[in-house]
């Protein structure tokens, strides 16, 4: 008597969940998602002030929008400011990018898993610390300054951070908006569903305080090159603007960050809430 032969349906299962997979995971070639924040709130948690100097004008640290690309083989990250960059120290002649003011630090969450990365931010942010299951795996920097300053700065004062962090392959200004490229093989892989964001606007600072990396601090009160409205102690988070609640760009998540971003010296930490867009 013969036996009826059944098909081996094995390799099919398998594959199924293979192309099920990824398309649920990465990124398709040419997509984008958008952050956004609401104007006037470039005063950390409510009390800073700009530097009296008039270099720094109105706005120039007033976060509006991230705008994160798949360009193939690389990210661009697109971080539109409240105002038009300028380059009143001249970057160019020190290697710079174009402008001289803002340094935005976007750190990235690529995994949302507790005990993974890291929860304290690069040297220079003062106390401002993320939660433990949104520690940050990446961080990708859009500074005023080129690529060997920023590398010499990362290998004297990163320590263990170093590998996180990255220095994009070219980095310019446009009208209101840093715009940077960055190696997607730099990220570990391409952006996906599920990845947490948090962009961090700083100041360029070319001779920074001990081991902060090229920010310039908070003090209690401002000075022609220090913000003020701070600490001059080391409890206060050194941040002019972030992302908070839904990064809509709804005018009560400026009420958000100055909730997160507060600090009492020797009880309460600055907290920097990662952003997981919906899919």
């Amino acid at each position: 008597m013969s036996r009826l032969r059944l098909p081996i349906r094995k390799p099919l299962v398998f594959l199924v969940f293979v192309s099920l997979a990824v398309p649920l995971c990465a990124w398709a070639a040419g997509a984008s998602t958008t952050l956004s924040d609401p104007a006037d709130d470039d005063d950390g948690p409510g009390s800073y002030k700009y530097p009296t100097d008039p270099v720094y004008k109105p706005k120039s640290f007033d976060l509006r929008k991230v705008e994160i690309t798949d360009r193939g083989d690389d990210v661009e990250f697109r971080v539109t400011l409240g105002a038009a960059l300028e380059d009143p120290w001249d970057s160019k002649s020190w290697d710079g990018n174009g402008f001289s003011l803002p340094f935005v630090q976007i750190y990235i969450d690529t995994d949302h898993q507790k005990g993974k990365g890291f929860v304290a931010p690069l040297p220079g942010l003062g106390s401002a610390r993320f939660a433990d299951d949104e520690a940050w795996d990446k961080v990708v920097l859009l500074s005023p300054q080129g690529k060997s300053r920023l590398s010499a700065e990362l290998r004297a004062k990163a320590g263990g951070m170093k590998g996180a962090a990255v220095v994009p392959k070219s980095t310019r200004a446009s009208g209101k908006a840093i715009v940077a490229v960055v190696k997607k093989a730099d990220l570990g892989g391409a952006p996906a569903a599920g990845w947490g964001y948090q962009a961090v606007v700083q100041s360029n600072e070319g001779f920074p305080d001990k081991g902060d990396i090229l920010t310039r601090r908070v003090n209690e009160i401002a000075g022609a090159h220090r913000f003020g409205g701070g600490d001059d102690s080391e409890c206060d988070p050194h941040v002019i603007d972030i992302l908070a609640g839904s990064a809509k760009g709804d005018k009560s998540e400026a009420a958000a960050q100055h909730k997160t971003l507060a600090y009492t010296c020797g009880s309460k930490t600055a907290h920097l809430p990662m952003i997981y867009p919906a899919p």
